[in-house]
């Protein structure tokens, strides 16, 4: 097994009680912001794409501490930023999550949630990954701590 999927394998399994110690409106902005970029990861969000991440909000064990409404209408807000123009929804989305610079526990988390979503379909491919490093730069975080 690849190092990026033991080291996925072991964050999520505690990724739901680590969420629930952040659970506030920045970490919230942040996770779904990273959403977005990940499914945005080839260019597009499709149709389908925003069905399964919209389904994968409702049952995340790591996202059931939120209010679902406010979760799935925030992803939209974000996927129609990209929808708009890509580089105003990317600037948007890591402009919400810069906002966890400074705060490495909480940008760890972050990652790992944003890893876990890439991961879903079970394949965390090339531009997901591509894009988790982007946002680990955004917090000032090494890639390479995630195995990226």
């Amino acid at each position: 097994m690849s190092t990026f999927k033991n080291w996925l394998n072991t964050t999520k399994k505690g990724l739901g009680d680590q969420v629930k110690k952040f659970k506030n409106k920045d970490f919230m902005e942040a996770v779904v912001a990273g959403c977005a970029l990940v499914a945005f990861a080839d260019g597009t969000i499709s149709p389908e794409e925003k069905t399964k991440m919209a389904g994968y909000i409702n049952i995340s064990e790591e996202l059931k501490v939120f209010d679902m409404g406010e979760v799935i209408s925030r992803f939209n807000h974000y996927v129609a930023n990209f929808e708009f123009s890509p580089e105003i929804g990317k600037q948007e989305a890591l402009k919400a999550i810069g906002k966890l610079k400074g705060k490495p526990e909480v940008g760890r988390l972050v990652v790992g949630v944003c890893s876990a979503i890439g991961a879903a379909d079970g394949d965390f491919d090339a531009n997901e990954r591509r894009i988790v490093a982007e946002i680990c730069g955004v917090l000032g975080l090494n890639p390479s701590e995630f195995s990226l």
